[in-house]
């Protein structure tokens, strides 16, 4: 792959519509790669129009951002240092962040401030639900029924996670049955088992994208690009390029 990203795939087994599932995980390191928040809309704003197939080189990969309510990027937004939107309100969100002179992370929703104040901050967004609190604790919402999360629909997840040595960690699902070639068909794990899913992979902190049929990934390398698309564009993609 190229330098600073690497791609892996494994299957899993799991029940109901997640009898079959695929996980591609594409691993970065920060400290080589550069990201860009591009924000494309349709219909007079309404409706997203980004997809990852429009991320031509030199990006090496990319993936949709955040969450949405129709043609707009859910919480706090900043790109190419200019802030978009202001902070959402949710204890369940985490940051995505790239400050100047400093390779990307995820924060907290209580960071958020501090990082305004300070300034510095060249890309930003946010997403929801939290699936890994800092030390990888999954968050008590997660752990049964009635605490604000739907924690036993099943859908093809997404997510964005922080290993403990500072790489980040990109991931998608895909179902696997009848051969792969439903693959597209939101089917999947639990917001519970995507959390699992993260902790196992050794990420410290994650962060769900939406997922369903907007979850998205690109990935280039010299051997070709590899593209597993959605059925739906959305308004905010997050492009990796090299350093």
């Amino acid at each position: 792959m190229q330098s600073g990203v690497e791609l892996a795939e494994l299957r899993i087994s799991g029940s109901g519509e997640s009898w079959r599932t695929r996980v591609i995980v594409l691993r970065v390191d920060p400290r080589r790669i550069r990201p860009q928040l591009v924000r494309q809309t349709r219909d007079a704003g309404t409706l997203g129009a980004w997809a990852v197939d429009s991320a031509h080189p030199p990006a090496i990969a990319a993936v949709n951002a955040g969450q949405f309510s129709d043609g707009t990027p859910w919480g706090w937004l900043i790109r190419d240092g200019i802030e978009e939107a202001p902070p959402g309100v949710g204890p369940l969100s985490l940051a995505f962040v790239e400050e100047r002179g400093l390779s990307m992370r995820l924060v907290s929703v209580d960071s958020i401030e501090t990082l305004r104040a300070r300034g510095g901050v060249t890309a930003a967004f946010q997403s929801y639900p939290t699936l890994l609190e800092s030390g990888g604790v999954v968050p008590l919402a997660l752990r049964g029924g009635g605490r604000g999360v739907d924690v036993a629909h099943r859908d093809s997840r997404a997510a964005i996670g922080e290993l403990r040595d500072g790489r980040l960690l990109i991931l998608l699902t895909r179902f696997e049955g009848l051969g792969g070639i439903l693959s597209e068909l939101p089917f999947g794990p639990t917001i519970p088992e995507l959390a699992a899913l993260m902790g196992a992979l050794g990420c410290r902190e994650a962060v769900a994208l939406d997922g369903g049929i907007s979850g998205q990934m690109m990935v280039r390398s010299s051997a070709g690009t590899h593209s597993w698309k959605a059925f739906r564009r959305v308004p905010l993609g997050l492009v990796l390029r090299p350093e």
